[in-house]
């Protein structure tokens, strides 16, 4: 019977991994505005809170924020689970993206522009396919290495300044922001471990504890807290900036794996910048305009590329929200809800074709 729905389905799968695609892309960008806007805001809010304490202030209004949207939505449709397995990859995630993260974005932007800053962000999505090539694996192919270049290149040109004797020096701002991106780029490829749970609980959890790992670190070493105003608006803005954009960021690691994820969200930089550009009204020189140009030609080479061969999908069982597509033939048991997209325990058998396709949560596969 597997047999027979698997013959069935396979003539659609070059279109069910396109349609997968697109709404991953379209978590991914919706995910890099909300974030590439949070940092001019988080510039704008130094001047009334140090870094260590905004970070918390960020991040408690994540959490809160996302808490508080989960109780306010009961008919949500049901997302799987957070496993006992996948408690330490969460844990990981938390310290590397939740703590180490902010607190070094927050300290480089004390000294560096929000619009260079927001475009040096972009080494997020660099550091995040690296990892995901070398360390974890993930398919990177020339195009999207050829990007990467770019991307890089502008980063540079950005960050290196003129020093004494004229010769350039890397400032300690710009130093901060790549750390912070390094950090990003280890909760990323953790965080893809278990992008099948649900990805609004996961970025609450990941909120409500590194906010109050940072604001707790904040009060012991004697911050002096801001008035209401300021807090509220850190809150607000830790909820949209890194709540709402954390849950969307989860969903497109489902759809797109790791690597095209942080790809996608290089465009985040840029939505960054522009509105700092407008709104606080720094300089356009001729460096961020370099920067501009190159990094757009990276993310075009990544936000085009297509990837087609034949490949094996092993038996793999796990539990995430699904409709019954080209990878999703299964039984069900009695008390499964037989309404798409539903979430249970299921199992793939091995099988192999080809279409088009992403390291999504059914193509995790060596090249």
């Amino acid at each position: 019977m597997y047999d027979v729905a698997v013959e069935n389905v396979v003539a659609a799968a070059a279109s069910g991994p396109l349609r997968h695609r697109r709404g991953g892309v379209r978590f991914a960008i919706a995910s890099a505005l909300l974030f590439g806007l949070s940092t001019p805001c988080a510039k704008l809010l130094l001047g009334e809170a140090p870094p260590l304490l905004l970070a918390g202030l960020l991040y408690a209004g994540s959490g809160l924020g996302l808490f508080l949207l989960r109780l306010l939505s009961p008919g949500r449709a049901g997302e799987a689970p957070i496993s006992r397995s996948q408690a330490p990859w969460l844990a990981a995630a938390v310290v590397a993206g939740g703590i180490l993260g902010p607190v070094l974005l927050l300290t480089g932007l004390r000294a560096t522009p929000a619009s260079s800053a927001s475009l040096l962000l972009n080494f997020e999505g660099v550091f995040t396919a690296l990892l995901a090539w070398f360390v974890f694996h993930e398919n990177v192919d020339r195009r999207i290495a050829i990007g990467f270049a770019l991307i890089v290149a502008g980063g540079f040109a950005l960050s290196w300044e003129g020093g004494a004797g004229g010769r350039p020096q890397l400032p300690l701002g710009a130093l901060a922001i790549a750390a912070a991106c390094l950090c990003w780029a280890v909760d990323n490829n953790l965080t893809q471990k278990i992008s099948g749970a649900d990805p609004m609980r996961l970025a609450a959890i990941k909120g409500a504890v590194a906010g109050t790992v940072n604001l707790s670190l904040a009060v012991v070493a004697g911050a002096r807290w801001p008035s209401a105003g300021p807090v509220a608006a850190a809150l607000a803005v830790g909820f949209l900036g890194y709540g709402l954009s954390l849950a969307l960021f989860i969903r497109a690691l489902r759809d797109l794996g790791t690597a095209r994820t942080g790809a996608y969200f290089s465009l985040a930089p840029f939505f960054g910048a522009a509105a700092a550009i407008l709104v606080l009204r720094e300089p356009l020189g001729p460096a961020l305009v370099v920067a501009g140009v190159l990094m757009a030609i990276g993310a075009w080479l990544h936000l085009s590329e297509r990837h087609d061969h034949v490949h094996h999908h092993v038996r793999l069982e796990h539990s995430h929200r699904h409709v019954h597509d080209e990878h999703h033939q299964h039984e069900h048991a009695a008390d499964d809800d037989p309404r798409e997209p539903h979430t249970h325990a299921h199992v793939h058998e091995p099988f192999t074709h080809s279409h088009p396709h992403y390291p999504d949560l059914h193509h995790r596969h060596r090249h």
